[in-house]
């Protein structure tokens, strides 16, 4: 049995249960030990669950506007544009929160030639556990610099003619899980397909696009994520 016999324990069981018998009181006793263990192995289940296996971001942009981009390619090629985006990032992890180590950033590219850079968060924000984080992103200048070359030129020109330009928008910083050490990069991409809808013109329909994340933390106890 689990439990030995005691006289000191036989005798409390006496006064306080006297029409259990000795048998039944050692049976009892050895099923809430057993249930003591078992509750614990679960609990220690449970708690490397929660902590030693991560669940990476899931980012997705959920709605966009472009109203304005139009090139100027003397002095230098430079853009004038107008570009407003909901993007969601959501911690997947139900126990973890997740602490930026470095600040997050989204910087926006056309034919992969970055434009615009914003600041998501700062770093030492934290992102609390299964929480989705909403940031509404307005944009605009009257002259960013691109290097567009001419090939990138000859891009924004086809592009113009069918009204519908590929803008890409990519996120990058460096996370600490919650009860982990070691620093994870955070980088992922968001592929956008956006149709100019000027002012006074209506509204362009936007179907969501989910992000493709770069693998981060391949150590033991992560998951391994897709290459963009």
């Amino acid at each position: 049995m689990c439990c030995s016999e005691c006289g000191c324990y036989d005798a409390f069981c006496d006064r306080c249960c006297p029409c259990v018998s000795s048998g039944a009181r050692d049976t009892i006793l050895c099923c809430a030990c057993c249930l003591a263990v078992l509750a614990g192995v679960v609990l220690l289940l449970v708690l490397l669950l929660a902590y030693c296996f991560i669940r990476h971001a899931e980012v997705a942009v959920v709605d966009a506007s472009l109203t304005r981009l139009a090139l100027a390619t003397s002095p230098a090629t430079a853009f004038a544009y107008n570009l407003s985006l909901t993007l969601t990032v959501r911690n997947r992890n139900w126990a973890m929160s997740v602490r930026n180590t470095q600040p997050l950033e989204a910087d926006y590219s056309f034919d992969g030639q970055r434009f615009e850079r914003v600041r998501l968060a700062d770093e030492g924000s934290t992102h609390p556990a299964g929480k989705t984080q909403v940031h509404h992103l307005v944009s605009g200048s009257d002259g960013a610099y691109v290097a567009l070359g001419n090939a990138g030129v000859a891009e924004f020109k086809g592009e113009n003619k069918t009204g519908v330009f590929q803008v890409e928008v990519a996120l990058s910083g460096e996370v600490r899980y919650q009860a982990h050490f070691t620093k994870c990069k955070f980088q992922a991409k968001c592929p956008l397909k956006l149709q100019l809808a000027p002012p006074g013109t209506p509204a362009v329909v936007f179907e969501k696009v989910k992000c493709k994340l770069a693998p981060a933390c391949r150590g033991r106890g992560s998951e391994i994520l897709p290459h963009f």
